[in-house]
């Protein structure tokens, strides 16, 4: 499976915080590495934007021969199309960059969704509609003609944040979600701000690790 993870370095709550080192390695390294523990992800794919702005971000994923595309930094939608149709996939799993702390348990779960449920019969998987896990554990897989059918029809807030579109018209399409067994405790595990990032810091000091349990 396919996993494209969109990143870029203008955040302007924490600017370049996927840059920040965590460890010895960058937030962005961090995220590649936690996906890359899922036996059935084939390729990952960086999708970043062809701005000033990114190139130190480029430079590190050369650095560690991490593949990537770049394109319009408003236009994520494009950006995720383009690398699914690079590659010739009919799907493909979104994940943003934010997530250090992501689970590829749960990247597996989504995987097996689909594969138990027949690859033609759902438009989207998804962990985050509704939400039960905390920010940062969302896993969205795509069907690619999906994305390419409805990419004109999106607005510029929804082409920058993808999938909100297909959330907003849910009746439209064939959407599968599985969730949280128990409630997990209300935490914050994407990194937004440098207090987000100094939370998980603390929560890792004190072996504070989060078991998901997780409805079929």
């Amino acid at each position: 499976m396919l996993v494209v993870v969109q990143a870029r370095s203008s955040s302007t709550r924490f600017p370049k915080k996927i840059l920040h080192k965590i460890y010895g390695k960058t937030l962005i390294e961090h995220v590649i590495l936690k996906i890359s523990k899922s036996k059935n992800v084939s390729n990952i794919v960086v999708a970043t934007s062809n701005n000033k702005s990114d190139d130190s971000l480029v430079d590190i994923l050369e650095k560690n021969k991490i593949e990537y595309f770049r394109g319009g930094l408003k236009n994520v939608a494009k950006r995720l199309l383009h690398v699914a149709e690079k590659h010739k996939k009919k799907y493909f799993i979104r994940i943003n960059a934010d997530s250090p702390l992501i689970d590829f348990k749960l990247i597996n779960l989504a995987i097996k969704i689909l594969k138990n449920f027949g690859k033609d019969k759902y438009d989207l998987i998804t962990n985050a509609f509704p939400r039960s896990f905390p920010s940062g554990q969302s896993v969205e897989i795509i069907r690619t003609s999906l994305l390419k059918k409805n990419i004109k029809k999106m607005n510029k807030l929804e082409l920058e944040h993808v999938t909100s579109f297909f959330y907003n018209n849910y009746k439209n399409f064939s959407i599968k979600s599985f969730s949280a067994k128990k409630k997990p405790i209300k935490i914050k595990l994407s990194v937004d701000t440098k207090k987000d990032l100094h939370l998980i810091l603390q929560r890792i000091k004190k072996k504070e690790f989060f078991n998901f349990t997780i409805l079929k």
